[in-house]
């Protein structure tokens, strides 16, 4: 398989949203009167619950609206009915006007098996502007995801523009690829923190772990240009070598793979000197996602571009989606990375809070083929609202 098609996926899905954008949508002529409301407004969500007592509101439930009847109006949640004048008269008002609806009264045919996902997607509503703490230089860090693997860091504020980030991996890596965390502190656009691994992390795999990424202990500066956010700047520097004990784990887990004849066929990057480190990006929400951007970055002397967001939806689903392909590395064999985490996979509280799903990375094999280097599942857990 040619990984260099895997990297047109994300430039194709751009240039079809467009091309749809152009597009005009007719008008209903009926109101719609029966219809699920598709899960883009948090806020909204949450005000509909708390006025019917459910506890804890879910920003993601599934809300039906039947208004067919003028004597028997009802809104299920999550399957229990509620009387629809329960609500006050400007929460109906609305809800009424709601504009993201899927129509349970529309008819279906033989093809709607393979189309009907394809005809509720609202493309012209497929793209729309990021929020203000993503667009902030000094804001940006707030982030009420934890992903246990790589992704973007947990950041957590103190005081508005000043707080604090926590990472597992590299914000680039894919599952099992590195065995540095990080913690950082943030103010005014500024960030500077500490380094350091945790060989467990890269330990569950013991093969193909030729391409991992493997640090020591040290320290990192950047700060965020104050034209918005688009542009960080950083540096990175370690300061202890790696010892003769780790190297020989390292090379028992098959971070080294040497030739019949003894020399070093493919080995994994082991992180030392200083680095200079930028990533250009674009905040994006995408199909409702929370948050969402488009990204190009030089990390560690690598090439990275990609795409990262959470709780996109799409015909009723919610989900996390990231992708990376990282290439042009001094050590390491070009690479592709994506994942997808499903939310709505337990209940009651949980309900939002909780995403999981398959994280896998391909790159070039220890025998010298192409193919999955990796797969696991990964966890991403939500503390709070959606920024």
């Amino acid at each position: 398989m040619n990984y260099k098609i895997l990297l047109f996926i994300p430039v194709l899905f751009i240039i079809f949203s467009i091309l749809q954008n152009q597009k005009t949508f007719a008008q209903d002529e009926e109101p719609v009167l029966y219809y699920q409301m598709e899960p883009l407004d948090d806020s909204l969500f949450i005000h509909i619950q708390d006025q019917l007592f459910i506890t804890p509101p879910d920003p993601k439930a599934e809300i039906i609206v039947d208004i067919r009847d003028p004597n028997n109006q009802t809104i299920s949640i999550k399957g229990t009915l509620y009387p629809f004048l329960a609500l006050k008269p400007e929460t109906r008002a609305l809800v009424q006007t709601y504009p993201f609806k899927i129509n349970l009264e529309e008819t279906t045919n033989f093809g709607s098996v393979f189309t009907r996902v394809i005809e509720k997607i609202r493309f012209n509503k497929i793209a729309t502007p990021p929020s203000v703490f993503q667009i902030s230089s000094t804001l940006y860090y707030i982030n009420p995801f934890i992903q246990l693997l790589g992704g973007e860091r947990f950041g957590v504020s103190l005081k508005s523009d000043a707080g604090f980030s926590f990472g597992v991996e590299t914000p680039y890596s894919g599952p099992l690829e590195s065995n540095m965390v990080e913690a950082n502190f943030h103010i005014l656009g500024f960030h500077g923190g500490i380094y350091s691994n945790v060989d467990a992390l890269t330990e569950i795999q013991t093969k193909n772990n030729h391409n991992n990424v493997y640090v020591t202990n040290g320290f990192q500066l950047g700060y965020v240009i104050p034209l918005g956010n688009f542009f960080e700047v950083a540096y990175l520097e370690s300061n202890k070598k790696f010892s003769e004990t780790q190297i020989a784990q390292y090379t028992k887990d098959k971070a080294i793979v040497y030739n019949p004849n003894g020399s070093v066929k493919y080995s994994a990057y082991f992180v030392q000197g200083s680095y200079f480190n930028f990533e250009i990006r674009y905040p994006l929400s995408l199909m409702g996602s929370t948050r969402g951007k488009f990204y190009g970055a030089r990390f560690l002397d690598e090439w990275h571009l990609g795409y990262t967001g959470r709780e996109l939806s799409l015909a009723g689903s919610t989900f996390d989606f990231r992708f990376d392909a990282m290439w042009d590395s001094p050590v390491r064999r070009n690479r592709i990375m994506f994942e997808v985490l499903v939310q709505k996979v337990m209940d009651f509280w949980g309900f939002s809070a909780f995403a999981l799903g398959p994280s896998a990375t391909m790159t070039t094999l220890s025998g010298g083929d192409y193919g999955f280097s990796a797969i696991f599942f990964n966890l991403r857990v939500k503390v709070g609202s959606s920024l």
